[in-house]
């Protein structure tokens, strides 16, 4: 069963990470621009640096500020100093560019829209409970 689940896992991911449904940016981007929009609006409003974001989506530094530096060139985040601690770096989106993540965040919703109207609405309730409880067993079997 567990390679089952793996490859359904992955046939589904692949699924996601298409062109037609990650075209605007690239996977990690979409990943950082849905942490930073997430935190800014339903998060305590605590800024957020390049390690934050390392230890929330478990990227590893190099490919974190390879990708940081990317979506600054391309105005989808700004970067701040911290006026109380020079070190740190907070990262933000660039509302001015917002309604580039947004239109991916749209049609990715749609697609799960979709899945949810042929596999049946009643049905989603349940995979959201099993989703959240496989992801939160993850990160306790990983800590």
């Amino acid at each position: 069963m567990n390679e089952e689940l793996l490859n359904a896992w992955l046939r589904l991911s692949i699924a996601i990470n298409t062109d037609c449904f990650i075209s605007d940016m690239t996977y990690n981007e979409s990943l950082i621009c849905n942490l930073l929009y997430r935190n800014r609006s339903y998060g305590e409003g605590r800024k957020l640096t390049a390690t934050d974001l390392c230890d929330k989506t478990n990227m590893l530094k190099s490919q974190m500020n390879r990708t940081l530096n990317e979506m600054e060139k391309k105005h989808l985040i700004r970067r701040e100093r911290s006026t109380q601690d020079k070190r740190q770096v907070f990262i933000s989106l660039d509302m001015a560019q917002i309604e580039i993540y947004e239109r991916q965040h749209r049609k990715i919703l749609s697609l799960i829209d979709t899945l949810l109207d042929r596999v049946g609405r009643e049905k989603g309730n349940d995979i959201l409970k099993l989703f959240n409880e496989i992801a939160d067993t993850a990160l306790e079997v990983l800590k």
